[in-house]
């Protein structure tokens, strides 16, 4: 061999294996956050979380990634490392679980959070659950990985840092810079600073939720202060409060509110009282026992002395606080001076639920106090002058935006840019996109599938195709024909019976279905003439027929079934 090919050989075996991270879900929507990441041929996932349905999405409820890529090398997963406790980052664990059996990393909160649904799905036993704290690091299959705390709307959030092959991979998790948390548990910036100085860091990962926002995020304590003038001004009234059951230090908040007003605290829907009950044991919650009460004695309290917190702030259908808004909930009557309380903003998507809710209330004769009114609410993600502030402290050699639909991951970018990343070093990257990190900075990787996993009930995986049907009987209806043949004779026995919903209303288009059975019955004879007798060949020729018939006449494309019966 020439010296030279033996010189490039021997540097090529001394070069540091590359870094590789595909995304699954979470880049160009809010939700189904998923990624791997990979060395050495082992892989650790970051997140699998779901997405609520579009009103587009019939009947489904839940989207969760495209697992296929995990499962085709199922053998090759070390570990998952969950960011946070949300369901958009911990609700699809069970449904990986079913094909993966692997230790799962996170804060004691985080776990106890994403446990729920493992619990449910009867899958304990293949997780292991590992504990880590603040700034623990630990080794996670082939990376050793830091734990960095940082403030979001659920407690005990991370980002967090891969030790890699090919440096330090940074990412950020949801967050954002609360200078008064609720907790005391700031954003360390100072350990980003540091890990900026020494090593470096290679690449950076940030949410992008709120980069199109200028400004600071306020203080989640900015919303006790509003809780606390909400119930200072209803003091004679029953006080419901909705939000988010993950969201501890807002259930803190109220319950500190509504203990400063001298009421008991209620809990009402499941994941609510689970939760609660979660915080008070890891001492996140400071509720004492003679403040709680059980949702059924709330009855039997004056008005001024109660506080609800319930589940429901995004409009979910069977929600305590829907069924409220509906009159069926059969723990709490609504009567007309009540006052709820919508301590959340619509998840992008629910506007549409929520408004409903809030008319239902309005309804039921409740007054109801939500964002449009006082400022109840306050995020938990970044705006752009934060987003800032950690790109001036990371200083990444690379950048990648995640988290968020694609013009938050493209606002993101530019203000990469304008923080001086250079401009072929700052990659929107969509679901699907996988990158290769080596000494000669980011490739594009070959992209893996990524596609939407529609969960309808306790059955995953409904394709596009039912999805399409739904679709189609929603907006268009369908179109029934009952045809009885004789396929040695070649006659069609009795006139085809036409059944249609949602495409016509029967009584009032008599004239309408028999002329759609006699087209069928001509195009079946026709078809039996010219040798056709297997039941497909004239259930494909009663369906084109009427279907061709009903555009026409029509103008629309409800689904047909035929049924043709041979005797």
């Amino acid at each position: 061999m020439p010296g030279w090919q033996a010189v490039l050989r021997r540097q090529a075996a001394e070069l540091p294996d590359p870094f590789r991270i595909t995304f699954l879900g979470g880049l160009g929507e809010i939700g189904r956050n998923c990624a791997c990441l990979e060395q050495d041929g082992r892989i650790v996932v970051l997140d699998c979380g779901v997405m609520f349905p579009d009103p587009q999405m019939p009947g489904i409820d839940l989207v969760l990634p495209d697992l296929s890529y995990l499962r085709d090398h199922a053998e090759q997963v070390d570990a998952v490392v969950l960011t946070h406790g949300h369901e958009d980052h911990t609700g699809g664990l069970a449904y990986l679980l079913r094909d993966l059996s692997v230790p799962v990393y996170g804060s004691a909160l985080t776990l106890g959070l994403a446990s729920n649904r493992v619990e449910e799905a009867g899958l304990s036993d293949r997780v292991r659950w590992v504990e880590v704290a603040d700034g623990e690091r630990r080794r996670v299959g082939p990376f050793d990985a830091e734990f960095i705390p940082v403030t979001h709307s659920v407690p005990h959030g991370f980002a967090t840092a891969f030790f890699t092959a090919q440096g330090v991979v940074l990412h950020s998790g949801d967050f954002k810079l609360d200078l008064q948390p609720v907790d005391g548990r700031l954003t360390d910036l100072a350990r980003i600073g540091s890990l900026a100085v020494d090593p470096g860091i290679r690449l950076l990962l940030a949410d992008s939720t709120n980069a199109e926002e200028p400004g600071f995020t306020a203080s989640e304590t900015s919303v006790g202060a509003t809780l606390r003038r909400v119930f200072a001004a209803h003091g004679g009234q029953r006080l419901i409060v909705t939000c988010f059951a993950s969201h501890l230090h807002r259930v803190q908040q109220v319950a500190d509110a509504a203990r400063a007003s001298g009421r008991k605290i209620a809990t009402l829907g499941r994941s609510m009282a689970k939760n609660v009950e979660l915080g008070r044991r890891l001492g996140i919650l400071d509720i004492p026992d003679g403040a709680l009460v059980d949702v059924e004695r709330v009855q039997d309290l004056p008005d001024g002395e109660v506080c609800i917190v319930s589940t429901g702030s995004q409009g979910e259908p069977l929600s305590a606080l829907s069924l409220m808004a509906a009159g069926e909930s059969k723990l709490v009557r609504l009567r007309p001076g009540d006052v709820v309380v919508i301590s959340a903003h619509p998840i992008p998507g629910n506007e549409w639920a929520v408004g409903r809710v809030i008319d239902g209330l309005y309804r039921r004769g409740a007054e109801v106090v939500h964002t449009g009114v006082e400022p109840v609410h306050v995020s938990g993600h970044a705006r752009q002058g934060e987003l800032q502030t950690l790109l001036s402290i990371a200083r990444p050699e690379w950048f990648v935006p995640v988290h968020g639909e694609y013009r938050h991951l493209v606002n993101h970018r530019r203000l990469a840019l304008s923080m001086g990343v250079p401009e072929e070093q700052a990659l929107v990257c969509e679901d699907g996109d996988s990158l290769v990190l080596d000494d000669r900075g980011i490739l594009r990787g070959p992209a893996v599938p990524a596609g939407y996993l529609y969960v309808d009930g306790t059955v995953g995986d409904v394709g596009h195709g039912v999805l399409r049907d739904r679709r189609v009987l929603a907006e268009e209806g369908v179109v029934m024909v009952v045809a009885t043949v004789d396929p040695h004779r070649g006659e069609v026995v009795a006139p085809p019976q036409v059944v249609t919903r949602g495409w016509v209303y029967a009584p009032e288009a008599e004239a309408l279905l028999e002329e759609a059975s006699a087209t069928v019955a001509k195009a079946l004879e026709l078809a039996m003439a010219e040798g056709a007798r297997d039941q497909e060949s004239l259930q494909r020729t009663a369906r084109r027929a009427l279907g061709r018939m009903v555009g026409e006449r029509t103008r629309r494309r409800p689904m047909i079934v035929p049924v043709v019966v041979s005797v």
